[in-house]
Parts: structure tokens; C-alpha cells; sequence
């Protein structure tokens, strides 16, 4: 199984991330948003840290926008009062733009797995690997059994609508418990 074992410094909080100033345009002020440089400066190395440890654990996993990652996480934090939520924008964003493991976050399930303390070193432990799960199904076993179905159908050689959609992990009213009601022989 391809696993994926990062470790990072404590990067900027949501709350730092992005900065805002006031601009004139057309003559009205409005609000810009934009990536602070400490925030710059952490995606640059943690990308070249990335791309680093891809070579060295040889991961081999190939860029889709449809595998989902589990991305668990051990926090270490150097004091009490802080919100692990808080961490995950610029990390994730991170390890998007490095486009070496996936394409959107949009696929990561991340999940905290614990929560420590550590004034000397704080950091995060972050282990990433793909899910089982593809779409709706609960499994390439799963899916290939109902895709194979589906090679018998008429709709499937349209490039059928249903089977793309239920591989995207859309829920559809006409697929219940597996079984295709659009299905014509």
C-alpha cells in the first residue's frame, strides 16, 4: 500500500494565512485578499520538503481528481490554547500546489489523531495513503463488479451518465443497493 509519512512545522493559522488591504477601483474602495509572505515562505519549503520525501518513500500513486487520501494527523503543539482546524488550510494547500499526491483537496478525508504537547518541537505528524473507496462504491472490487454489469447495458457504450456519475461519488436515485434501474440489456 503506498503511505506517505510528512512531517511539518506548525504553519501559519487560518487566521494568518491571507491578509487584506483596501484598493481603489473604479473609484470605489474594495477589500483585496492576499497570501501573507510568511505564508509564501512555508509553502515553498514545505513543498521542497514534499517533493524530497516523494523520492525517498517512492511513492508511486499517480495525480487523479478522483482518489480520495485519508491525510491522519498527530498535532504537537507548543502551548494549550491552540484549535488543530485551524492548521489545516495552509497545509493542505501546501501539498496541493506541490501536485505530486493530489490534484484538489477537495479528495483529503484529514482527521486528527491525536493531540500533544511539546514546547520544544512543535509539529505535525502527517500520514497520508488513498482510501478504499471509490465513488459510491466501497471498493475497486465493488466497482468493477457493477462496471462490469454495466458493459451489458445499452447506456454503457454512450459512455453512460449514471456509471460516470456514481464514480464521482454522486448519489443517485437511480442506483439502490447497487443495482442500476436504467439498466437495458
Amino acid at each position: 500500500m503506498n503511505v506517505l509519512r510528512l512531517t511539518s512545522p506548525i504553519p501559519l493559522s487560518v487566521n494568518h494565512y491571507l491578509g487584506t488591504r483596501a484598493i481603489l477601483k473604479n473609484g470605489k474602495p474594495m477589500a483585496m485578499v492576499y497570501e501573507t509572505g510568511e505564508a509564501k515562505k512555508y509553502k515553498q519549503k514545505f513543498i521542497k520538503y514534499i517533493h524530497n520525501q516523494i523520492k525517498e518513500q517512492n511513492w508511486t500513486l499517480p495525480v487523479t481528481k478522483t482518489q480520495h487520501f485519508y491525510c491522519d494527523c498527530i498535532f504537537y503543539f507548543d502551548r494549550l490554547d491552540k484549535d488543530c482546524n485551524n492548521y489545516f488550510k495552509l497545509l493542505l494547500d501546501s501539498i496541493t500546489e506541490s501536485k505530486s499526491i493530489w490534484a484538489d483537496d477537495n479528495v483529503v478525508c484529514e482527521r486528527v489523531n491525536r493531540i500533544y504537547y511539546d514546547s520544544q518541537n512543535p509539529r505535525i505528524e502527517i500520514t497520508i495513503y488513498p482510501t478504499d473507496y471509490i465513488g459510491i462504491f466501497d471498493n475497486q472490487e465493488q466497482m468493477e463488479l457493477f462496471e462490469n454489469k454495466c458493459k451489458t447495458c445499452k447506456r454503457y457504450s454512450r459512455n453512460c451518465s449514471i456509471l460516470n456519475k456514481a464514480k464521482e461519488g454522486r448519489i443517485q436515485e437511480e442506483i439502490q443497493d447497487m443495482i442500476c434501474s436504467k439498466y437495458k440489456e
